[in-house]
């Protein structure tokens, strides 16, 4: 029973985090850019007011796994970062604390650019 407990609020944050984008989508003419850096930018913001730990003990994949978390691992790497070394080890230790994430989008998006043959929207 626990685990299902465990899987409900994961999915229920994570559906949550994703119906906020789908709104925004539907209801606003904000880009899927725009909406993405606007996900992070909430990572950051949970991050350094320290909200996130809270989310994440709650929710766990649920929050980490949208870009949500991608912007609060950012923000925990610079404010390490910059605590040891300064302004230049704020954005050495924000992008080692996401490199294993920025290598492998490259490298997917190498592989499926190779695989498959992209094609513009037509507006």
């Amino acid at each position: 029973m626990e685990y299902f407990l465990t899987y409900l609020k994961v999915f229920a944050v994570g559906g949550a985090i994703c119906c906020l984008g789908q709104l925004l989508i539907n209801k606003t003419k904000m880009s899927s850019a725009r909406i993405l850096v606007t996900f992070m930018l909430l990572g950051v913001i949970l991050e350094v007011s320290g909200a996130f730990s809270y989310l994440k003990e709650f929710a766990s994949a649920g929050v980490t796994v949208p870009i949500v978390g991608f912007g609060s691992n950012l923000a925990k790497g610079a404010l390490e970062g910059a605590s040891e070394e300064g302004l230049l080890g704020a954005v050495k230790g924000g992008m080692s604390a996401v490199s294993a994430g920025l290598t492998s989008v490259i490298v997917f998006g190498f592989v499926f650019a190779l695989l498959f043959k992209s094609k513009s929207k037509k507006i």
